[in-house]
């Protein structure tokens, strides 16, 4: 299977707002598979369908150690959340960047499976986190909405400007 592209802010197209899987088909199970590849090889925990310009409220998760454990949230719905954690947060398609974000500490999430049966999960930490920015991707929003705006302004020149360079913005290498 291919590797997809994923989106690099600024795109425009990362602040799209996800709509709602219709139907659970053969041809998204394969775009779910497509996803988790590209998420394991990236390396990353998450991928949203909109980081891949698909505009549909989809998204895989993997955060084991040893990449067993694949999860998949159609149309996924927070619940409840609760308590506060602040953690150090990267995004794919912000690459080598990462910063403090506060998010809920626990959440309960209720979805449909990759088979499009529905189910709900609580989650707590590194999981709850996960989940609740992959869900602000479906929602056209970004991690880095949450920093202030003297530091997305900054972020966003820098990354320009090593795109049009082709230079990594971290390592000042170019890139392969």
């Amino acid at each position: 299977m291919a590797l997809l592209e994923i989106l690099k802010y600024p795109d425009p197209r990362l602040r799209t707002v996800a709509k709602p899987v219709v139907e659970v088909t053969d041809e998204l199970r394969q775009l779910i598979d497509a996803m988790l590849e590209t998420m394991y090889a990236a390396p990353g925990i998450g991928l949203a369908a909109t980081q891949v310009d698909f505009h549909e409220q989809l998204l895989v998760i993997d955060i084991s150690e040893d990449k067993t454990t694949p999860l998949c949230f159609i149309n996924p719905v927070i619940l409840e959340q609760s308590g506060s954690f602040e953690n150090d947060e990267g995004c794919l398609s912000v690459p080598e960047v990462y910063e403090s974000v506060e998010r809920s500490e626990q959440v309960r999430v209720k979805a449909l499976d990759r088979n499009g049966k529905e189910f709900e999960l609580e989650a707590e930490g590194l999981l709850a986190v996960c989940i609740q920015h992959e869900i602000d991707h479906l929602e056209g929003k970004l991690f880095v909405d949450y920093l202030s705006q003297l530091k997305r302004s900054w972020l966003k020149k820098k990354l320009s400007k090593a795109r049009k360079r082709d230079v990594d913005p971290v390592s000042k290498t170019p890139s392969i």
